[in-house]
């Protein structure tokens, strides 16, 4: 199992520690460092700083939103990034969240499964530098009537085949991963809920192109404190759980309460978004189950983490990304170091 880190969004004034933990992640030998992007930071622009700063890692997008770019502007930026890390760069996507789409950007959150079923074909189509021509419910190129042509990417990519990753949650959109992309971006696993929650579903898409899990990359975010005391530990992600689970997108659409359901935390869940959409973000924090934290994040000593990274491994992970926490850079650091330790504790390096 190999690891990867995520730096999350940037601007929350922890830019340079951002950084500094990159840079110890490329040293350590770390697989990837992915960067996220919402309605603040773009992804793309951390993305190459971070790589023009680092020697090895590879960087990765988790995500690019697809309602932001035009897929044929995606694959210029995927193109790009490739070239100029010499081949380190991982293509992730996302149609984030109906909140954002129609919020921030003005797209109709709607027939999300077929949108990105399109947008995968065209960015893969252009990428591949074959004359960019497409006729779908979503996406027509070049516009019919018009001056357009099929224009061909001058760019080139570093390599043939970017390796494309979608974040995916619900079983549907996990099946359609499995058949159409070459990994899947998880959050909020569990190890002992992984086959049901994701697994099954993405096997069930490989298998519908015809293809095994062989190749495939697992790729779940998982938080990682360094610590002796659990309990104190799991309390310092609460108002994060709080804010997925419960504040995420509408009473109706909230993929994270829903996996939280089918994770068994069904009471749970509607408490936390109850008391979350109702203003009580504090009571939605104490509403989380410390088990329902503690099995989706790596807590507490080496050795106790060490057992969760074997558990992960266990379950099919194949690359899993860790976001170090710490009040400071030295513990962001010392939590970073916590991982690979761990990882060759349980020996899986």
């Amino acid at each position: 199992m190999r690891l990867g880190i995520n730096l999350g969004y940037w601007g929350a004034g922890m830019d340079a520690d951002n950084l500094a933990v990159a840079q110890e992640a490329d040293r350590l030998g770390y697989d990837v460092c992915w960067a996220a992007e919402a309605y603040g930071s773009d992804a793309a622009t951390v993305l190459a700083w971070v790589a023009a700063q680092t020697e090895r890692i590879d960087v990765g997008s988790a995500i690019f939103q697809i309602p932001a770019r035009q897929p044929a502007m995606t694959a210029m930026t995927a193109a790009t990034l490739d070239s100029l890390t010499k081949g380190r760069f991982r293509l992730g996507l996302g149609v984030s969240g109906p909140q954002v789409s129609e919020g921030w950007y003005g797209v109709k959150f709607d027939k999300p499964l077929a949108r990105t079923r399109e947008y995968v074909e065209i960015v893969r189509k252009a990428m591949s530098r074959e004359r960019l021509s497409f006729e779908g419910e979503h996406w027509t190129l070049p516009l019919p009537g018009g001056p357009g042509k099929p224009l061909k990417l001058t760019v080139h990519p570093e390599r043939p085949h970017i390796p494309l990753y979608i974040a995916a949650i619900g079983p549907k959109n996990l099946e359609q991963t499995g058949e159409i992309a070459d990994g899947a971006l998880l959050i909020f696993p569990a190890a002992e809920h992984l086959e049901e929650t994701a697994l099954r579903h993405i096997r069930a898409g490989r298998e519908k192109a015809g293809l095994t899990m062989d190749g495939f990359d697992v790729c779940p975010t998982v938080p990682l404190a360094l610590g002796e005391d659990v309990n104190a530990l799991a309390d310092v992600f609460r108002p994060y759980t709080a804010l997925y689970v419960g504040g995420m997108g509408s009473p109706k659409q909230n993929f994270y309460n829903q996996l939280a359901q089918r994770m068994g935390y069904e009471k749970e869940a509607a408490e936390i978004q109850a008391k979350y959409l109702g203003g009580d973000k504090d009571g939605a924090a104490a509403a989380v189950p410390h088990s329902l934290i503690d099995s989706t994040t790596l807590l507490g000593s080496v050795e106790r983490i060490a057992d969760g990274m074997r558990a992960y491994a266990d379950a099919g992970v194949t690359t899993l990304t860790l976001a170090p926490a710490g009040f400071t850079l030295d513990e962001r650091l010392a939590a970073l170091r916590a991982g690979t330790e761990a990882l060759e504790l349980a020996g899986l390096a």
